[in-house]
Order: C-alpha cells, then structure tokens, then sequence
C-alpha cells in the first residue's frame, strides 16, 4: 500500500508540491484547523485530504513533510513532535544548515527521522522547472515518493544540513541579489540619477535595468516571505565564519515591502523607491 503523507502548509508552493506527490502515488493529508480560507482552497483545488487536526494527520501519516515559512520551522517542528510523530520527517524549508539540525535533533527527540530538504525554483507546475534537494540516511525514500512527478527529486552526498546549504547558497545569490538592485534603484531615485544610471547601464551592463524592473515584479507581493529566508541566510554565513550583514540588509529591505503581501497590482518602481527609503520611527 502507498504511504500516506502529512503536508502541513499547503501554501502556493506546498500545494503544488502536494500535487506532485498525490501524481507520485501517495495518499497526502492535511490539516486545515486555524488555517485560512484561501489555504483551504487550495488544498481542495489539488486533491488534499482535510483531516482537521494536526494530530489526526499525525496519526494516519508515514511522512510528514513541512513547507512553511523559514522563521516558523522550528517550531511546526516542536508542535509534529510533541503530537508524537514518529515517521520520516522532511524539512524542505529555506533554512540554515544549523537549523536544519536543531530540526532534526527536534523530531529525533520524539522517535521521528529527519530528511533535510531544499526547494529551488518555482511551484513545480511543469516538468524541468524545480528541483528537491534532498540530504540524510533515508532521503531516497523520499525522493522516490515524487516518481512521475513534475517536481524533481535529487538526492545528495552528505547528511542532514546539505541540502540546506545548497539551498541558502543558491538563495544567497538569487535574492540577494534582487534586493541589492531593488536598493540601488531606489538610492538612484532619490539621489535623482536614475535616468543616467540606466542610460550607463545599457552601455556598460546590457540588461540589468530590466533586471531591476523585475525584481519589483517578482518580489514586491512576495517580500513578507522572504524576510526570514535572508536571515537564515546570514546565520549560514555567519557559521561559516563569513561576514553576515549583505544579508542581514537584505531582510531589512524586504521587510520594508511587505505592505505589499496580498497586493492586487505590483508597485511602480519610484513607489517601491520612496517606501524603501522610508526612515524607520525611532523610539522616544
């Protein structure tokens, strides 16, 4: 009999994910309690089970697999244990390595088994688009759940902590990057040089200017869940004995957008520059 999983946040990306796996053969459950409509309405849109409450889904599941945002991870992972999960547990969250053992230490406590896990790329609606990383004893067991699948499942040398660091290196670059250009157009703006940086920009650096445009595009409705992915990012950093403020800036620009979650229109990049450069209140 296929093994049931347990997906516990059926976001825009979970829910996809939960797809992949229902395409893979598993049975995937879910629990909706405390969560909102528009959650529910996705789990229905892809086939979840709704099982109500985090420990029925315990219960009945062989694999619980967490897909939640970055700053919530360790504690969805003291609430599995303390329902007294003792299945496979994978993190796919974008954390540091170390949290990603603090996780496993966690659910280990428990009885459960940790497989680190690392999502890079888009909800995996096509086939080539996005890849599970993968790390642990038993991360073959869990690719092989999303065989046939548009997600793909790698798994990688090394132990719990790997597919973490790839996924903070990767991220490292990719919205690190976004969030410097977001700041550089916004310093430009106001320092009234915009115009003249883009003109060099198309001499000197073909393409960056539209680069900037869709970072504004891309990450203005999405910043809110970025802020905790950039400071997991510096942690990574940090541990490694590498300087942790480029990304410790970054979740402060972020941060600064996320008026924009649930937006119905993407800002116009002279809004985004005046919201950036906004001085925060300080304390009397």
């Amino acid at each position: 009999m296929a093994r049931t999983v347990g997906l516990l946040y059926p976001g825009e990306m979970g829910s996809v994910v939960g797809e992949c796996l229902r395409a893979g053969g598993a049975p995937v459950v879910w629990p909706s309690a405390g969560r909102t409509e528009a959650s529910r309405r996705r789990a229905r849109a892809v086939g979840l089970e709704d099982l109500g409450t985090l420990a029925a889904v315990i219960a009945a599941s062989d694999f619980v697999l967490s897909v939640c945002p970055p700053g919530s991870a360790t504690e969805v992972a003291r609430q599995v244990a303390a329902a007294g999960f003792r299945g496979l547990y994978v993190d796919a969250n974008a954390v540091a390595p170390g949290t990603a053992r603090r996780v496993g230490a966690i659910v280990g406590a428990a009885g459960a088994e940790l497989v680190d896990g690392g999502i890079i790329g888009p909800p995996p609606r096509e086939s080539g688009t996005t890849r599970l990383y993968l790390a642990g004893p038993r991360a073959g067991e869990v690719a092989g759940l999303f065989k046939g699948s548009t997600l793909e499942a790698v798994v990688m040398p090394g132990d719990v902590g790997t597919a973490s660091a790839l996924k903070m290196a990767y991220a490292a670059w990719t919205k690190g990057s976004s969030a410097l250009l977001l700041a550089v157009r916004a310093l430009a703006i106001q320092e009234g040089v915009d115009g003249a940086l883009r003109a060099e920009w198309e001499r000197s650096q073909p393409g960056l200017g539209a680069r900037s445009e869709a970072a504004v595009a891309a990450n203005a409705k999405k910043a809110w869940r970025f802020v905790g992915e950039m400071e997991e990012i510096a942690a990574t950093f940090a541990a490694a004995g590498l300087p942790a403020g480029f990304h410790e800036a970054c979740a402060a620009i972020y941060r600064r957008l996320e008026r924009y979650k649930d937006a119905s229109a993407t800002p116009a990049m002279a809004e985004v520059a005046t919201v950036l450069g906004a001085r925060p209140e300080r304390p009397v």
